[in-house]
């Protein structure tokens, strides 16, 4: 008996676990997911089919319903009901044209004056209140290193994250081979970013140096590219590449961690992006001096600094953006 009953156990644990839910979408295009969080603006989920897949996340504006795998059912495109509109209408008084006035009469006795008895309204029944449908849950959304991103149009995949996973850093789906800066060896600069732990920093710094000079952002190619990404996207110094490294390793570069560095590649590519090349070394926004930028690369084997690499040298570079 007991026996039985465990198994019927273990039975409804397997199906829990793979309960699925069904999110239909404004378009009619409907999903096969497991859903893990809401708020009010976002759903994140995962694909039924890929559990162990990445996380996705869809606009609640883009959801006309979720049937939950309970059986109860979400709306999120409900009709507004219309106010009703009361029609006035403004009467004009009647006129009736003047009577003769009647010759007097003579005042009859007075008659006793009734005495009236106050008359009782009824008392209104109570208006129903409406029934309204229970608000969404609120969540916080939470991510993980090596997690798709995409968020209000922002997408890239998280490289660090503070300790709930409600902010942190995010690098670009794609890369691109494209020099520091173009002054060449009778022209050496140092444009003073030369800040190693904010490439934000960096870049504002770029930005007075343009300013400066009557310069232009063509004559910093790899800031320019992360810049035409849009509003927040920055070259990283050179912290935040080692960061990238060091958390595209699992965290911890004494130790080979494959399948990390997998699930941040297959992210990268599942999303129109391109691999992180553990080989090569990737231009940081924060410059050694005239000549140099420093670089790092994502490899295993330390050193994983390099300072001998010219600025109108092309090397990788990758955008970062806070979220």
């Amino acid at each position: 008996m007991k026996k039985s009953i465990l198994f019927l156990l273990a039975i409804c644990a397997v199906a829990t676990a793979t309960a699925q839910d069904l999110i239909v979408k404004t378009d009619s295009t409907r999903i096969e997911a497991v859903v893990s969080e809401i708020s009010t603006e976002n759903v994140r989920y995962k694909r039924f089919a890929r559990p162990e897949g990445p996380t996705y996340v869809i606009p609640v504006a883009n959801i006309c319903y979720i049937r939950y795998s309970d059986g109860f059912v979400e709306d999120y495109n409900r009709a507004k009901p219309q106010p009703q509109q009361i029609a006035t209408t403004t009467e004009q008084p009647q006129t009736t044209p003047p009577q003769p006035t009647p010759a007097p009469q003579p005042a009859p006795a007075p008659a006793p004056v009734p005495v009236q008895q106050p008359v009782q309204q009824p008392t209104p029944a109570p208006t129903p209140m409406a029934q309204s449908a229970p608000a969404p849950q609120m969540h916080v959304l939470r991510f993980e290193v090596g997690q798709y991103y995409d968020y209000n149009g922002l997408q890239g995949v998280v490289f660090a994250v503070n300790e709930d996973g409600t902010h942190g850093l995010i690098v670009s789906l794609d890369e691109v081979m494209i020099d520091w800066s173009t002054f060449r060896k009778d022209d050496l600069r140092k444009v003073g970013a030369t800040d190693q732990h904010h490439g934000e920093k960096n870049m504002e710094a770029v930005a007075r140096y343009i300013a400066e000079n009557n310069l232009s952002w063509d004559h910093f190619p790899a800031f320019k590219w992360c810049r035409e990404k849009g509003e927040g996207w920055y070259l990283p110094s050179i912290d935040e590449v080692l960061q990238l490294g060091n958390n595209y390793n699992g965290g911890n570069r004494m130790h080979n961690n494959r399948q990390a560095r997998l699930t941040f590649n297959e992210n990268l590519k599942e999303h129109g992006g391109e691999r992180i090349d553990g080989k090569c070394f990737y231009f940081s926004s924060t410059e050694l001096n005239e000549k140099i930028a420093m670089s790092a690369h994502m490899g295993m084997e330390a050193p994983y600094v390099f300072n001998e690499i010219p600025k109108y040298s092309k090397f990788l570079i990758r955008a970062v953006h806070k979220f």
